[in-house]
């Protein structure tokens, strides 16, 4: 970004098509649709990904793909990074070939995975140290919102910094601000949190009204309308009857944020059972070996308490 692209103190303007260097490491579900439209409104991207052939789709589209996150920090003003866990989330971003190694001052390196508030803090006060900034933008609405740039985005770090990335916020989808750093990290943990228990709601209320001899299609139609419905009901109820279990969001990592959820809640002395209830249905998920499905598949879970099953949609 050139000099007259920047204001007081190194840091970055409006960013701007054609003009704002971006960098993107993770292209996986999530990621891959949302760099792609970066790169369809005229930013120019450098993409990294573990798995090089995952990074081959953007490369078509006129992405450069380099073998290190150092080396996207080093060719971007505002690096990106969607990755799986909070270890990954440390290892590109504060690692020891990591973007802050290779991000120039004034830079920006954005997370836009589910992790720790306090891994959120420990990077804008490195970043901070080298004449960086950090924004944690944690983002929800699954693979349809990501592919359809719908996307919630939940941002916490300074606010003049989040109004300055608003243009590549506004091609994934719409950000509120949240606070400092962190309060990203916060507001998506209590997304999830929102999100285990409505998911309980809605299969149980499917499985109630399968045993008591309804038709569940006609059950759905009922409900959608009133106080019941909800987008978790609208993206996953079809799903869950036409057994389409493919991930827009992986059983293992709603796992993992409902875990750091819960570990959070602890050291707020907040008890939430519906939460622990939720994260253990998940979590036998799992030991079925069904981690690598979409959180649609708890109806599995639920399935083998009661040992029914619902018909299925052809």
């Amino acid at each position: 970004m050139g000099d007259e692209q920047r204001i007081g103190g190194g840091f970055p303007a409006i960013a701007t098509p054609g003009v704002t260097r971006v960098g993107w490491i993770g292209t996986g579900v999530m990621g891959q649709a949302m760099c792609g439209h970066l790169l369809d409104k005229g930013f120019q991207a450098t993409v990294y990904n573990r798995t090089i052939s995952k990074a081959e789709a953007l490369r078509a589209k006129g992405a450069a793909v380099v073998d290190s996150p150092e080396a996207v920090a080093e060719r971007s003003d505002v690096v990106f990074t969607i990755v799986g866990y909070p270890s990954d989330v440390r290892e590109v971003v504060l690692g020891a070939r990591g973007v802050l190694k290779g991000l120039q001052p004034g830079g920006v390196v954005v997370d836009m995975t589910t992790s720790e508030p306090t891994l959120a803090r420990t990077i804008a006060e490195e970043a901070r140290k080298r004449g960086c900034f950090a924004v944690d933008a944690p983002v929800s609405g699954g693979d349809k919102g990501a592919k359809a740039g719908t996307l919630a985005i939940m941002a916490g770090g300074g606010r003049e910094v989040v109004m300055a990335l608003e243009p590549l916020f506004a091609c994934m989808g719409k950000v509120t601000y949240l606070g400092g750093a962190g309060c990203g990290q916060s507001c998506k943990l209590a997304n999830q949190v929102t999100i285990a228990s409505t998911m309980v709601g809605l299969v149980e209320g499917m499985l109630y009204a399968h045993r008591a001899g309804l038709d569940v299609t006609v059950f759905l139609q009922a409900i959608a309308g009133g106080a019941a419905g909800s987008r978790s009901l609208d993206l996953y109820a079809s799903r869950i009857q036409k057994r389409d279990l493919d991930p827009g969001f992986f059983v293992n990592h709603f796992v993992k944020d409902l875990g750091i959820a819960l570990e959070e809640s602890q050291k707020m002395n907040l008890s939430l059972p519906g939460l622990a209830l939720a994260q253990q249905l998940y979590v036998s998920l799992k030991a079925h070996g069904e981690g690598h499905l979409g959180t649609q598949a708890l109806i599995l879970a639920l399935e083998r308490l009661n040992n029914l099953q619902l018909p299925r949609l052809q």
